[in-house]
């Protein structure tokens, strides 16, 4: 039930501002705020009741939908989703609190919006049925582009509808495939199904072919979210012309969408085909580090260094992903918070000095240390977080993905993660000249020096974020405990091909224990002299199951 209302308190919320009269501002800011409080609280309950030993969905709810073809209102949570969850409920009223300056203009539809953006976030990361899974996917989208398309800058038309495009061209091939698994089991498992559970058993039996074709529908619709180098173009975009919640969402929650997808999916439904496009991926993933962090370097505008930085700390997601290892899985979920966490503080940050100077120019600052104290110190606080020093949470999360790469028997070369590694050098040297370039150095214009420091509600808002830096950079072990039962789960599915069996207790307890998703097509090691890349099925098959 907790589950069930961390979900519903934000539907609930959005339908009260709906027949709110629209001529009371203060009231839409004071709901849109106890609702998402609310559904934070919920999640709280959820944590506290959730147990991280145990690889199975818990809090389950299944309620029929549309019986002919087994499509339900199915939620349910492992590790990897609370994570995701709490940080989404505690992002938003964060987000919510940074507008109440800020946004003047039909503040009702605008907290309607954000409600329902929530919402939709939350039942992504809860769904059990593929095809509600869908629907909350496009629910999303719908919120997202208003927010750009009516409160965002001056280019927000092209920003929003860029968005629009790209997300929605790759969400359609996701529903083909969905469809295609649907038959799938109902001519191997008797009915057809959109139940992920019933999916996850029977989906990796999959012949490698289709399962390659199905692989890439999922995964570009996720790659085009998170997003993977070279769908990336939309997000520069689109943060530098969002409003300030919309880009703190944006980058803390909604990326994450496509890489959850790429766990939850990928991964445990297509097996065979997540090990024959590892290198691929991890090619791309590395590619995106280097890439993100260059193009940040020679960034002028503010927000768009921040965007182009989201981009290569989100290949290191990819590359633990798909290191196919539960050091780099665990690293890769962890890491999804912390850039939430770090990167949405530095877009609010950003945010509150744009709401002084009207410019995000680095040009037009310099020396503001001295006007804005405490803001240079909790922009201190998320750039060396962003950077990943230890003692503060993105140190873990990086060092693990890049553990599970170089430590990968599934990737073809370790300098994968010797290249990636080199993007947290590249990362401390644009993130230190972002601050040298804003913080030090004389106070030549006058516009800077009359700026006023962070408001008690600013400071409130930035308290909470800098203390989960601390909190998961001392005691992440907190943390990754929750999602280690559910991480083997997914890579027992992988290593299950090997023929490996230590993760098989997590593997059937994700299955509920009514049967082995051990793939009928059990992929043995080669033999010597073999090609790289080419593995042995029963029978003495080769089958190539890397590029």
């Amino acid at each position: 039930m907790a589950l069930l209302l961390t979900i519903l308190i934000p539907l609930a919320t959005t339908l009260i501002l709906a027949i709110l009269p629209a001529n009371n501002p203060r009231a839409h800011r004071i709901v849109a705020f106890i609702g998402s409080l609310a559904a934070f609280a919920a999640s709280i309950v959820v944590w506290m009741g959730f147990n991280p030993a145990s690889a199975a969905f818990q809090f389950v709810t299944d309620v029929p939908w549309i019986s002919s073809i087994d499509v339900g209102f199915r939620f349910g949570i492992d590790g990897m989703s609370l994570l995701l969850v709490t940080l989404t409920t505690l992002i938003l009223p964060i987000a919510i609190a940074s507008s109440w300056e800020s946004i003047r203009d039909r503040e009702k539809m605008y907290y309607i919006m954000l409600m329902l953006l929530e919402f939709g976030v939350l039942g992504v990361f809860t769904a059990l049925d593929t095809f509600l899974f869908y629907v909350f996917w496009e629910i999303v989208l719908i919120p997202m582009y208003f927010l750009i398309g009516i409160w965002g800058g001056k280019d927000r038309i092209y920003a929003s509808m860029k968005f629009f495009i790209y997300t929605m061209a790759g969400s359609l091939l996701m529903l083909v495939a969905i469809i295609w698994l649907g038959f799938y089991a109902e001519t191997h498992g008797g009915a057809f199904t959109a139940d992920l559970r019933k999916l996850i058993a029977i989906a990796p039996s999959v012949p490698l072919d289709p399962q390659q074709w199905l692989f890439l529908a999922f995964a570009l619709s996720f790659c085009i979210k998170v997003p993977l180098f070279p769908l990336h173009t939309w997000l520069p975009d689109a943060h530098t012309q969002a409003p300030t919640a919309g880009s703190v969402i944006l980058a803390a929650v909604m990326l994450k969408m496509g890489t959850y997808g790429l766990v939850r999916f990928n991964l445990q439904l297509f097996p065979q085909a997540s090990l024959h496009y590892a290198d691929v991926i991890a090619v791309l993933s590395v590619i995106g580090i280097i890439y993100g962090a260059l193009v940040a370097m020679v960034q002028t505008d503010i927000k768009k260094l921040v965007a182009y930085s989201s981009v290569a700390h989100l290949g290191f997601v990819t590359l633990g992903i798909f290191s196919l290892t539960a050091e780099g899985v665990q690293g890769a979920v962890l890491q999804m918070v912390n850039h939430g966490l770090s990167t949405g503080m530095l877009f609010l940050l950003v945010g509150f000095l744009y709401e002084r100077r009207h410019t995000r120019e680095m040009s037009e600052f310099g020396g503001i240390a001295k006007s804005m104290p405490v803001y240079a110190v909790f922009f201190a606080f998320a750039m060396l977080a962003s950077v990943g020093l230890p003692g503060l949470n993105g140190f873990v999360g990086e060092y693990l993905t890049l553990v599970g790469a170089f430590m990968s028997r599934h990737l073809a070369t370790k300098w994968y993660a010797i290249i990636g590694a080199s993007g947290v050098i590249l990362a401390a040297v644009y993130l230190l000249i972002l601050y040298q370039r804003i913080f030090f150095g004389p106070l030549v214009k006058a516009e800077n020096a009359r700026l006023k420091d962070l408001t008690k509600l600013e400071v409130a808002m930035c308290v909470p974020l800098v203390v989960f830096f601390i909190w998961i950079g001392f005691q992440p072990n907190m943390f990754l405990r929750v999602s280690e039962s559910s991480t083997r789960a997914t890579v027992g599915v992988i290593e299950a091909l090997r023929g490996e069996t230590r993760y098989a207790a997590d593997v059937r307890a994700r299955s509920g224990d009514t049967t082995t998703i051990v793939p009928t097509q059990t992929i043995a090691p080669p033999p010597p002299g073999a090609p790289p890349g080419m593995q042995i099925q029963p029978g003495g098959t080769p089958v190539q199951v890397g590029p």
